[in-house]
């Protein structure tokens, strides 16, 4: 199997019919035939569909394309890194949905300033989906918190370390953390997310009992109920509003819970020094609880 024979495949795949797919490579329907041939020889099963005219992929022939892809777009970019070259291709980024997301799009402006030639493309999803995909090459790097199952063969670095905070609406100003989790109402996270996990942990922990008035999913929703006077919640310090609708806050956890989000990535990628300046953006981005690489 050689790189010709793949993108050989990636140009049928894109063009439709294996004439229209010779010119783009610039080789005879003969040759584009003899190289499939070989390719399907390699892997030991057809790769198409041959009762059909024009034949088409079977499923066997879409997942080798998605892998071909994959490996010329590697390909590509060693290449562009040993010659010198100027950052090209497209960095796939996975991220979880988090307050700390709208960090996200800030970062990728910034980063299109210094690589101006570089294509960025986000998938929203869970945990861990993103953690496989990026083990699989789906992605490049995905943007997770601490405490998820990440393999040996991938690393996690923390750009956000935070406080968690007790929000609750402006007419609790002089209660403790403790007095608005038990007196207010309580707006519950809840959501298979490791954050849900560590705010109930901590509740646990300090033998506080709420009166649940609401369980929601996701943190920018309780953060409106509390400005909107329905009761008090545990959220990221970096969720709470800096202007606008008045919101009182106390440290939760003794000592402050914090919460940390995070990168993972393979241990060597040819992108690594964009996936780098991305780290640290976020990083910046974040403000006083950022965590920048050494």
């Amino acid at each position: 199997m050689d790189t010709r024979q793949l993108k050989t495949l990636v140009a049928i795949a894109e063009h439709g019919t294996f004439s229209r797919a010779a010119e783009r490579v610039l080789l005879t329907p003969s040759a584009v035939s003899q190289q499939i041939h070989a390719l399907e020889q390699e892997v030991g099963v057809p790769l198409f569909n041959r009762e059909k005219r024009p034949p088409t992929l079977n499923l066997q022939g879409l997942q080798l394309l998605e892998t071909a892809k994959q490996i010329l777009g590697l390909v590509d970019e060693v290449k562009g890194a040993i010659e010198g070259k100027r950052t090209t291709g497209t960095l796939n980024i996975g991220a979880v949905r988090t307050s700390a997301i709208g960090l996200l799009p800030r970062a990728i402006v910034g980063l299109r300033e210094e690589y101006p030639e570089v294509r960025f493309k986000l998938h929203v999803g869970l945990s861990s989906t993103l953690i496989s995909d990026v083990l699989a090459g789906r992605l490049d790097l995905a943007i997770v918190a601490e405490h998820v199952g990440v393999p040996q063969t991938l690393t996690w670095a923390p750009f956000l370390r935070e406080p968690l905070v007790v929000a609750a609406p402006s007419h609790a100003r002089g209660m403790t953390a403790r007095e608005m989790l038990t007196d207010l109402p309580y707006l519950r996270f809840r959501s298979n997310v490791p954050l849900a996990n560590l705010i109930d942990t901590e509740l646990a922990r300090l033998n506080i009992v709420t009166e649940d008035i609401a369980e929601i999913d996701t943190v920018a929703a309780l953060v409106e109920c509390v400005v909107a006077g329905l009761g008090a919640s545990i959220v990221p310090d970096i969720a709470v509003p800096k202007d606008g609708p008045e919101i009182v806050t106390q440290p939760f956890g003794t000592p402050q819970i914090f919460r940390q989000i995070g990168i993972v990535q393979r241990a060597s990628s040819a992108k690594s020094e964009l996936m780098r300046d991305l780290h640290n953006l976020l990083a910046v981005k974040a403000g006083p609880f950022g965590v920048p690489l050494a």
